[in-house]
């Protein structure tokens, strides 16, 4: 079902290079969505399972896409590799939009002055 909301082959076929990041994520999202846990590690707080799987079920490929790009760009030192990769799919929905707004008016503008 996962590989399906996220277009999997689509997604592997759009990033051949990134197979094995698209897999790690699938397998992140799979581990927090079968988990036993009442609460999962999202944005530094205990957040209710249930809410982190919901988010985690609405996730399609604009939202993985959405990840691997911004992993591309991350310069810092991520120490918790797993604990940042859920975070960043947890708030994907919430800030995809706003990510992609901030890049093509970065782009612009230049053609704006």
């Amino acid at each position: 079902m996962l590989k399906e909301n996220i277009s999997y082959d689509y997604l592997c076929e759009q990033h051949k290079n990134d197979k094995a990041q698209i897999d790690e994520l699938l397998a992140i999202m799979l581990d927090v969505i079968c988990s036993e846990k009442s609460t999962i590690r999202a944005n530094g707080e205990e957040l209710p399972k249930e809410v982190v799987k919901s988010t985690f079920l609405k996730l399609d490929e604009s939202h993985i896409d959405y990840v691997l790009t911004t992993m591309k760009k991350n310069t810092t030192d991520v120490r918790n590799i797993r604990a940042y990769l859920i975070t960043a799919l947890y708030n994907a929905p919430k800030t995809i939009d706003s990510y992609y707004q901030a890049w093509v008016n970065y782009d612009l503008k230049g053609d704006l002055k």
